[in-house]
């Protein structure tokens, strides 16, 4: 049974990487055969997931070798394989529209599946070789995918500079995944993560110091793998400029690929929690990250850029959830952003008409300054009592906490929001139920994706100093900032200081404006034949 449920698992991702050995030439010229091989590869690897799943559901995880693939398959990446095989299907049924008549379309689906195909071997990968090789084949099938209009210079650069970074991380995975050999003797997950439990236990209990002498650098090359995937500070300047390829690539990069980076270090938590510098380093950017593109998201004009941006501070707090050791709360932003922000892209075409349909009721001329505090109170009264209802405690799930506390303040603007128009006791009943709503599903889902993930990821955490503790305040602090600026602004009550930086905060600092010029001055990108 174990290698049937290894065929299934495999079995999709070989369906979708095989419709990929065309030749352009062909591929454009029977576009019509091409889209309908991808499409039918999608749905049956759709399929294939779904029945590997169940499957696993009911005889356990997979741990073997199938024809050369080693086949890694336990609740981390049984949830994944579903994210990536369903909006992969997605994209590609969206794609088949969105490319009708266009002369590259067949070519497009060639690389498409492949990039897709890649994502799928990468997360059920069963040792660190093939999750390299999977890594850096969707770098380079994307890569191919963010050029499909090359004439056109903004797409150029963004690639270009899409394409170094991600080079970098390569050269930072197959670094890390070098000292991990020379530590643990053996590149094979199982046998890694066992051995990496049992030190960290022994660490935990006092017995026996960890004295794996690379293991600080290999962890460390892991973060900084993890960050250049994932477009954090300052690496994520290309994220915002890929505008100029077609929508369903933005939408399955910014829904499954980005974060990859997040997947990687939930993967090798057993490895990353014997390193507890390495994780404190992760948190701070992540950290910074995460309040940078909320920043910069707040006053981008374009949906798209926004969206980006969005999409930046997102993955700062995947990374910063990580490196507070709170790995099943990552998996499950994951897959919360995945779905939404696949929505959010294919569906970006009709926020205008959306927005007209909208009712949005009639502000009223001014605002009492008490109700800003009122619906701070009530949100913190929201969040404590389902966080309590539901056991979860900062001693124990720090990272989860921290979350809520965030959620905490998007429940307030939430509330703020909806005493905007004419106050009455039916409107406020409506934002209260929904406030509610908001944080018990927040935290039922934690614990329901704790449960899930119980021994697939690291349940150690190494123990917490100061630093630990005043990282969490000081995000707490800069985000009670940013509400504060989203109640004053835009309009005439806003801050001189506010309104002097917001011309810097769109730009996002100038960090992309830097970035562009370091890379045209040290490694240029190759001309295309038909600019001028």
């Amino acid at each position: 049974m174990s290698l049937l449920l290894a065929l299934l698992t495999a079995g999709g991702p070989l369906l979708l990487l095989s419709t990929g050995i065309m030749p352009d030439a062909w591929c454009d010229r029977r576009p019509a055969t091409l889209r309908r091989l991808v499409t039918g590869a999608a749905h049956a690897a759709l399929l294939s997931s779904i029945a590997a799943v169940a499957g696993f559901l009911i005889l356990g995880p997979v741990d073997r070798s199938l024809g050369g693939i080693e086949i890694y398959l336990d609740a981390l990446s049984a949830i994944m394989l579903l994210l990536v095989a369903g909006i992969g299907t997605v994209v590609i049924r969206y794609s088949r529209r969105y490319l009708d008549g266009d002369p590259g379309q067949g070519r497009f689906f060639r690389w498409l599946a492949l990039t897709i195909g890649s994502v799928l071997v990468l997360v059920i990968s069963g040792n660190l070789i093939q999750f390299t090789l999977a890594w850096m084949a969707t770098s380079l099938s994307l890569h191919r995918l963010l050029l499909f209009y090359p004439e056109r210079a903004g797409a150029r650069q963004a690639a270009h500079k899409k394409f170094v970074i991600s080079r970098l991380g390569d050269l930072c995975l197959a670094g890390a995944m070098l000292l991990i050999y020379g530590t643990f003797g053996s590149l094979h997950f199982g046998e890694i993560f066992a051995d990496a439990e049992l030190h960290a236990r022994h660490v935990a209990e006092g017995l026996s110091p960890w004295s794996g002498g690379g293991l600080f650098w290999a962890a460390l090359l892991l973060v900084f793998g993890a960050v250049l995937k994932s477009a954090q500070l300052p690496f994520h300047s290309w994220l915002p400029e890929v505008m100029e390829t077609p929508t369903p690539v933005s939408a399955l990069m910014h829904a499954g690929i980005i974060n990859a980076g997040g997947f990687l270090i939930v993967r090798m938590s057993p490895v990353m929690v014997l390193s507890p510098t390495a994780l404190n380093l992760l948190a701070t950017i992540g950290a910074a990250t995460a309040l940078f593109g909320a920043l910069a998201m707040l006053t981008q004009t374009s949906i798209k850029k926004s969206l980006a941006f969005s999409t930046v501070g997102q993955m700062g707090f995947m990374m910063l959830q990580c490196g507070l050791g709170a790995f099943s709360s990552a998996i499950l932003h994951i897959v919360a952003h995945g779905l939404y922000k696949a929505h959010a892209f294919l569906s970006s075409g009709s926020i205008i008409d959306i927005a007209k349909a909208s009712w949005v009721p009639t502000p009223r001329a001014s605002r009492h300054p008490g109700e800003l505090p009122l619906a701070f109170a009530a949100a913190l009264a929201i969040t404590w009592f389902t966080a309590t209802l539901l056991d979860v405690t900062l001693a124990e799930e720090p990272g989860i906490v921290l979350l809520g506390a965030i959620l905490q303040i998007a429940l307030t603007y939430l509330l703020w929001n909806s005493l905007a128009g004419q106050i009455g006791l039916a409107q406020i009943l409506r934002g209260l139920s929904l406030a509610i709503l908001v944080g018990a599903s927040y935290f039922s889902l934690q614990v329901a994706f704790a449960h899930l993930l119980q021994g697939t990821v690291t349940s150690i955490v190494p123990a917490r100093g100061l630093f630990d503790w005043l990282l969490p305040v000081a995000v707490l602090v800069a985000f009670m900032g940013v509400l504060l600026m989203q109640v004053r602004f835009p309009g005439d009550a806003a801050g001189r200081l506010w309104q002097a930086a917001y011309v810097h905060v769109h730009n996002g600092f100038y960090v992309s404006t830097l970035a562009n010029r370091l890379l045209q001055r040290f490694w240029p990108a190759p001309r295309h034949p038909q600019s001028p």
